[in-house]
């Protein structure tokens, strides 16, 4: 009876593990959806998702690089946002999802050009994790304010 009891135990503490490497792989995942978006994948893009994954989730460049490798396949294989965004929904509380959508605009700003696919998976996600539109709208100004501070 106990050995059932520590290996459900055991059992937890392993799923507990494996969700929690489900936020930062999402969070990356809907980052590579934001650059994928516009079809134009571009290197500046990469080096803007492995710096915000690492700032977001205190890993190493190669950390956070090995996780955007691992999100852009999952990304790839995924039909929709769903799964992403009912992890992130979940996982993160107001002011992470604020965040998220903040670096989504990020991406989508680097390479200086408003595109309407990009916009549409921003605004998609919003309503899928709770925020409203002026929460997106407030985001993106902070997103273009630190792209401005940083050129």
């Amino acid at each position: 009876m106990l050995d059932k009891l520590f290996a459900q135990f055991r059992k937890d503490q392993n799923n507990d593990a494996v969700e929690a490497d489900a936020l930062p792989l999402a969070f990356t995942a809907l980052l590579v959806e934001a650059a994928r978006a516009d079809e134009e994948y571009t290197d500046e893009e990469r080096a803007m998702i492995d710096h915000l994954v690492a700032a977001q989730f205190g890993k190493t460049q190669a950390e956070a690089k090995a996780l955007r490798d691992q999100a852009e396949q999952e990304q790839a294989a995924a039909n929709d946002l769903y799964g992403f965004s009912r992890v992130v929904k979940e996982g993160l509380d107001r002011e992470g999802k604020l965040k998220l959508i903040e670096d989504m605009w990020m991406i989508a700003l680097t390479d200086e050009q408003k595109a309407p696919y990009e916009e549409m998976i921003i605004r998609r996600l919003v309503g899928l994790i709770h925020l409203e539109d002026t929460d997106s709208t407030a985001a993106r100004h902070r997103a273009a304010q630190r792209l401005e501070t940083s050129a």
